[in-house]
């Protein structure tokens, strides 16, 4: 008799839709693989990311560069996320996101929210953003594979990892105020999510977006991906959730 092949993939649930997230959202660069013209080989190159309020990648890249002009003939491609760190590199998560790239049209709106960002995040990019040969492409998932570590393995649809609906515009009208005002008067609070809610060590933290499921941070060479308790149903609700989550972070501290 034959015996089974034993089924590896795990079921999604929670966890692992969370960390697909965190990996995602925290993400500095990645491993970008596409489809090289006339060969049809295969090519990867490392690029640096940040993400659509949505949760959809986003990379600004040369026009001259090998892998763009790869994108512009074959939208097709793959990204690995995830940084490894002490020991064995292959017991660290990541997540491999099968996407079809879209070339942001200059001055659109979509291309214009791709911008700010990109360079909230990546702000040495501000160098280069403006230069007539770069771009920014937006990198639509269909599915992806997950590997949280040695037998995490699990396979993600779209809906479990991007976020629908009409608060992705809603929060896009108001975000960047909300991140001139937090960084301008509230770098304490910032800090104190980073220490209390990230876990995450270090001074000069900012924050650089907001969505409807939390918030992200950065620090000089790091970021820090930090949950709301219960995701947002109106954007309104954002700053009541940020001053609930300071008062949170202030008490458990005073308790130590």
């Amino acid at each position: 008799m034959t015996e089974r092949k034993k089924d590896v993939i795990r079921e999604t649930d929670a966890e692992a839709i969370r960390l697909a997230k965190t990996l995602i959202r925290s993400a500095r660069f990645g491993a970008l693989a596409v489809i090289e013209p006339g060969t049809g080989s295969p090519l990867a190159s490392r690029v640096g990311v940040a993400t659509d309020i949505d949760g959809a990648a986003l990379i600004l890249v040369s026009m001259l560069s090998a892998h763009t002009g790869a994108l512009v003939a074959d939208p097709r491609c793959s990204l690995l996320l995830g940084e490894p760190g002490k020991g064995d590199p292959l017991a660290h998560p990541r997540i491999s996101l099968a996407c079809r790239a879209a070339r942001l049209e200059r001055g659109s709106a979509d291309q214009i929210r791709a911008e700010r960002r990109y360079l909230n995040r990546n702000l040495k990019a501000k160098l280069y953003a403006g230069l007539g040969d770069f771009s920014f492409f937006r990198l639509e998932p269909g599915r992806a594979s997950l590997n949280g570590g040695f037998g995490r393995a699990y396979l993600l649809e779209r809906d479990d990892f991007i976020i629908g609906g009409a608060l992705v515009e809603e929060l896009a009208g108001s975000e960047q105020a909300a991140l001139d005002h937090m960084n301008a008067d509230h770098r304490d609070a910032i800090a104190l999510y980073a220490r209390h809610f990230g876990r995450a060590a270090g001074d000069g933290w900012t924050v650089t977006g907001f969505d409807a499921d939390g918030m992200d941070l950065a620090a000089p060479d790091a970021t820090c991906r930090i949950f709301f308790p219960q995701p947002l149903q109106a954007a309104r609700e954002l700053r009541s959730v940020l001053v609930e989550m300071a008062k949170a972070g202030r008490a458990a501290e005073q308790e130590r």
